[in-house]
């Protein structure tokens, strides 16, 4: 009952500046998990404020888990966030605010329903023996319409696509077909941490090429090329980690560049599902002859159903099925046909509009927790958020949200060596729950908001 906070003077409304100042008490331990929070009239008379700006700030902690309110008795710390260490998820461990998932919960009620009518299935024997080298024609077809559905592109025909397990090893596979080793491969400033680990064990040369707010620049398209010789690009047409997405007149821009240099492109296009209702095509829509997409389930349905297609120009479509022997023998069965199941059904498309409008309401919790803090986004949904800082800050911010039980990309695998780090990716999928993300989010806030510890020099 003797909280007082400070409120910091600002421009941000003052149950806003109010609410952050219980997170930051809260995850400083100042306040006690069950600690009872002064009534709403005791605090507006220290602080002089309205009864009004009260109730509206504790409501406020109270959506973001901060509080729970108990009629008749008060408001108290949430038990939930507890004090340094203490904020962990269901399995003991820290909060994971540093894989890229879906949320979970939409895709597990599909599976619950969708077991019993797989078990009935005539043809799931044949999900024992390899598949055909593309994978089962059902498969193919599946793939086709939910690229067709989730990326705007009805061009890639069932007979176009490759099923593989997963994105990652569609990308690896295109990569492995358009570069040998010791070839340059250009990528962006910052890129997917999976490609990094591939180049490093096949012998490729990685080139950094510039960003902007869209992602890959032309020019720095152009520059990278002509600078290195490389005759191949890895592209994120929805940029990973920054999570900056190309505009329909980027990608066009991109295609023509790659056309004028004779660049072969990898396109990842696995979080086309988050912006779908944008009618964003891909790239591959533009340049379909130079251009390996890569496309699949883990962003926008679940992760474990390893379920990816990919989607190479017609002339590298044999050399791209040596590469995927190369790497798996085959095309994968049986997440493969619960994937199909779904795609068939339209139980995909369902679990992706859930797991869409779910992103959309963590990424608005994630905008009012962290302000201006964050890059601003102007599509609706989003798995990912970026916090831009310098790489020491990203390190410091990442170590104490660790410490707080929370965990947070690591600031440097995305970063191509001698590439500055220039922020700090995190995730909105893993919380099972947006009161426990906003819990986790507060925790990462509080780290952000600290100032430098800097030790003073002594003999």
């Amino acid at each position: 009952m003797s909280w007082r906070p400070h409120l910091p003077d600002g421009d941000t409304p003052a149950y806003l500046r109010l609410v952050d100042a219980l997170a930051a008490d809260v995850a400083a331990g100042a306040l006690a998990p069950g600690q009872r929070l002064p009534t709403h009239r005791r605090l507006a008379e220290d602080l002089a404020l309205g009864v009004g700006t009260i109730t509206r700030a504790y409501a406020e902690a109270e959506a973001r888990g901060l509080i729970t309110a108990r009629v008749g008795a008060g408001s108290f710390v949430a038990d939930a966030l507890a004090l340094p260490g203490a904020t962990t998820d269901t399995a003991g461990g820290p909060v994971d605010l540093a894989r890229n998932l879906p949320p979970m919960a939409p895709a597990e009620a599909a599976l619950a329903r969708s077991l019993p009518r797989l078990a009935r299935r005539a043809d799931l024997a044949a999900c024992l023996a390899y598949a055909p080298n593309a994978g089962l024609d059902g498969a193919r077809r599946a793939g086709a319409a939910w690229i067709a559905r989730t990326a705007n592109w009805d061009g890639a025909s069932a007979e176009r696509v490759i099923c593989t397990s997963g994105a990652h090893q569609a990308i690896a596979s295109a990569i492995l077909t358009v570069c040998r080793p010791g070839d340059a491969l250009i990528v962006e400033r910052a890129t997917f941490y999976g490609v990094r680990l591939l180049a490093g064990r096949v012998g490729l040369r990685l080139i950094a090429a510039d960003m902007d707010g869209e992602g890959l620049t032309p020019d720095g398209l152009a520059r990278a090329a002509q600078d290195s010789g490389a005759r191949a690009a890895y592209v994120l047409p929805l940029q990973n980690p920054t999570g900056r997405l190309m505009g329909a007149a980027r990608r066009r821009e991109i295609a023509e560049t790659a056309r004028r240099l004779d660049l072969s492109l990898v396109e990842d296009d696995l979080f086309a599902g988050h912006v779908t209702d944008l009618g964003l095509a891909p790239i591959a829509a533009h340049a379909p002859e130079r251009t390996f997409y890569a496309s699949g389930l883990s962003k926008a349905v679940a992760p474990g159903l390893r379920t990816g297609y990919l989607v190479p120009p017609a002339s590298a479509f044999d050399r791209s099925l040596e590469s995927l022997r190369a790497l798996a023998f085959g095309a994968p069965t049986f997440g493969n046909a619960i994937a199909t199941d779904w795609i068939e059904r339209g139980e995909a498309f369902q679990v992706q509009a859930e797991v869409t409008a779910e992103l959309a309401a963590r990424l608005e919790l994630a905008r009012r927790i962290f302000g201006p803090a964050m890059e601003p986004m102007t599509r609706p949904a989003s798995s990912h958020v970026w916090l831009p800082m310098s790489e020491l800050d990203a390190e410091r911010v990442a170590g104490q949200a660790l410490r707080q039980g929370v965990e947070v990309t690591s600031p440097r695998p995305p970063f191509l060596p001698g590439i500055p780090v220039d922020g700090l990716r995190v995730c909105l999928g893993g919380p099972a729950d947006r009161n426990a993300l906003a819990r986790a989010l507060e925790v990462v806030r509080a780290a952000v908001q600290d100032a430098p510890q800097t030790a003073a020099a002594f003999v």
